[in-house]
């Protein structure tokens, strides 16, 4: 288990962001730390020179939503990249592993099918603590690294594209 902040990266390394656009669709469940990882996400994308007005936000109510607006947002927005923000934590019933095996799935069906990068931005913990670890605490913030991710594949694909 990592015991270091995660989401520390070097800024000199990544690519130019200025002219890409992007999505971020994020679960309103467990707000206290999806609404961090939209915050990290956020001010990376801004850091790295995304303009403010190329950045478009979306709630959704859980994780298991982020499949419907990841897409729409894919098909319907013009952004370069989607990065989808969740976070749940196991309960006392299967719920858990149905969120997170159907979540999983559908974003990764998206992220092979479709013409744009959709990023993987959800949380699976097994209790709090370790969301919170992972959402500004002692693991970073993954929401940073869905950003840096974000650019980064955005960045591949135009790259591709080119070739």
């Amino acid at each position: 288990m990592a015991t270091v902040d995660l989401s520390a990266y070097d800024k000199d390394t990544m690519p130019n962001a200025e002219d890409m656009a992007f999505g971020i669709v994020v679960s309103d469940w467990n707000d206290q730390v999806t609404h961090s990882l939209l915050q990290g996400a956020y001010e990376t994308l801004i850091a790295n020179g995304v303009l403010p007005k190329n950045i478009h936000v979306y709630h959704v109510p859980g994780s298991f939503e982020l499949i419907y607006a990841s897409q729409q947002i894919s098909n319907n927005c013009d952004v370069d990249a989607v990065i989808a923000l969740g976070c749940v934590v196991r309960g006392g019933t299967p719920h858990f592993d149905y969120v997170c095996q159907g979540t999983t799935y559908g974003l990764a069906k998206l992220n092979a099918e479709g013409d744009i990068p959709v990023i993987f931005g959800l949380l699976t913990t097994d209790d709090m603590q370790q969301a919170l670890d992972r959402a500004g605490g002692i693991h970073g913030n993954k929401g940073v690294e869905a950003a840096i991710t974000a650019i980064k594949m955005v960045n591949f694909s135009q790259n591709c594209l080119e070739d």
